[in-house]
């Protein structure tokens, strides 16, 4: 996935300023896909000078900011983007070469920095499940908001994998070492 993408999909559901965006993005695909304000800002400007979005103009006043909108070249490209094939990306988890690395050397401690990820695996979680609960539940969805939930419960279920794997872990380390 690429922000360009990420930020285009954004502005299709909802013309904003930036910093909206930003906010927005904070909220919503920020979860999937993670991008500093700054990252945004730039890439607004180049979507732009693709051709992609456009700036409308400011209103009169101080502080007045710029709303962006997609164009139909915008429109075209998330098209064309979407029905691209690309093929998943490989797991790149350091926890898991850590894990690794301890069933090499024996114990070093990683317990504690499991038990602190698990904490945020479960924020998280809980995060997801409140957003689910807010937007979703008992509610006759549309097409376009049975989408937007079931990317929330591929969050929702890689928190509880993460949970799920680490608590297997602790477990693990928490046995006497047994060198074979």
């Amino acid at each position: 996935m690429s922000l360009p993408h990420a930020l285009l999909t954004a502005l299709v559901e909802h013309p904003c300023s930036g910093s909206e965006l930003a906010e927005r993005f904070d909220r919503s695909i920020g979860y999937f896909w993670h991008a500093t304000h700054q990252q945004i800002y730039r890439e607004l400007a180049r979507l732009e000078e693709a051709g992609w979005i456009e700036a409308l103009p400011a209103e009169t006043g101080r502080g007045r900011k710029r709303q962006f909108r997609l164009l139909p070249a915008g429109r075209k490209e998330l098209r064309r983007w979407i029905a691209q094939q690309d093929d998943p990306v490989p797991l790149r988890d350091a926890l898991m070469v850590r894990l690794r690395a301890e069933a090499a050397i024996g114990p070093s401690g990683l317990e504690k920095e499991i038990a602190r990820r698990m904490a945020m695996h479960e924020q998280k979680r809980a995060l997801y499940q409140h957003i689910e609960q807010r937007d979703f539940a008992g509610r006759d969805l549309s097409r376009e908001k049975r989408l937007q939930h079931l990317v929330l419960k591929a969050g929702i279920l890689q928190e509880e994998m993460s949970l799920a794997i680490s608590k297997e872990a602790l477990q693990i380390l928490r046995e006497p070492s047994k060198k074979a």
